[in-house]
């Protein structure tokens, strides 16, 4: 990463326009307009601009506020994540202010703009499942307001997160189907573009190469991350001339459509169709049968963020963003456990 600090004549020339219209719209003035300023606001996010005294500002703020917004407050996973924040930013001084972008990207740019709006001094995210751009964090790193990715992440190279060690971890669901029996294991994934789906897949891809199985690019099937879709996706692949005998989800939430789909077909779990999840709900000991899935350690994945987003508020370390990945460890239970193995 370059030591020289990006000025805002850098960005004027970039876009060959002045240093004035760049400092204005970055303060969001009005008189500029909101293409213009999405464009400026996303050169400043590429070349990390960081606004001089801004983070004095923040770090003395007297609210102490952090900013979360997580896909959904619905799951385990995120409340869990959710509370270790919590335990960590209060007995550190910090309050938290929780906001939802129920996994859309128009409603995760309105959560940024919100705690722009009331002043948070950091804030902790995992990317909603539509988010393409970043070009709206950008306008929380132009203001010197730190931002620390969990789970699903990205730009990882400037910006810190905290995530669980996802290509290992499906390769040993991949290795686990395998020594179960199953031959065709096929890959219900999230949305192509989120970190979560193209760690896990290749995760997958190495279990399968490790195991001596053929790749099949008809067993990946890539779907919304709604129980919903993940019905439709399902389906699909079971209407296959060779069908699958395995199912890998990229989530529990998935997982479950996936079953109703199987039970719709007429299968049997596992002994037609193994199965597994991989963020083991709670719901995941209750459903017949009982889904094999995937420990994370969600409440220390919460302490992690929150203790790098007060280092970074407290001590300034933006240029310096470091990736801490978490160990996890497969859950079997009796959908992916024949009885003939």
């Amino acid at each position: 990463m370059s030591s020289k600090r990006t000025s805002l004549k850098d960005i004027a020339d970039a876009l060959n326009t002045s240093v004035s219209t760049v400092s204005r719209a970055l303060k969001d003035h009005p008189d500029i307009s909101p293409e213009l300023k999405k464009k400026i606001q996303a050169m400043a996010f590429e070349k990390n601009y960081q606004h001089k005294g801004s983070s004095a500002k923040n770090a003395k703020s007297s609210a102490k506020t952090i900013g979360v917004i997580v896909p959904d407050m619905v799951t385990y996973f995120f409340s869990s994540v959710i509370q270790g924040i919590e335990s960590y930013v209060k007995e550190n001084g910090y309050f938290v202010v929780i906001t939802n972008s129920y996994d859309s990207a128009e409603k995760e740019e309105k959560c940024v703009e919100h705690l722009i709006e009331i002043g948070v001094c950091g804030v902790i995210s995992s990317i909603a499942q539509e988010t393409k751009s970043l070009n709206h964090f950008g306008r929380l790193t132009t203001g010197n307001v730190p931002i620390v990715f969990f789970d699903r992440v990205s730009e990882t190279d400037r910006i810190s997160s905290v995530v669980i060690d996802n290509t290992y971890t499906a390769l040993e669901l991949t290795r686990h189907f395998y020594k179960n029996g199953a031959r065709r294991i096929a890959f219900l994934a999230g949305p192509r573009h989120l970190s979560i789906t193209k760690e896990r897949m290749a995760g997958y891809l190495s279990g399968l190469i490790e195991c001596g199985l053929p790749v099949n690019n008809s067993y990946m099937a890539y779907t919304g991350l709604s129980a919903d879709a993940a019905e439709t996706a399902a389906s699909q692949l079971l209407q296959l001339a060779d069908p699958p005998d395995a199912l890998l989800c990229i989530n529990d939430t998935v997982a479950f459509g996936a079953m109703r789909a199987i039970r719709k077909s007429g299968l049997s779990i596992p002994n037609d169709i193994a199965l597994s999840g991989f963020t083991n709900e709670m719901h995941a000991t209750v459903v017949e049968p009982t889904l094999t899935s995937v420990q994370q350690p969600t409440f220390e994945m919460g302490q992690e963020a929150a203790k790098m987003i007060i280092d970074q508020i407290e001590n300034g370390i933006y240029d310096l963003p470091r990736q801490v990945v978490l160990k996890s460890h497969l859950v079997v239970r009796e959908s992916s456990q024949r009885k003939d193995n």
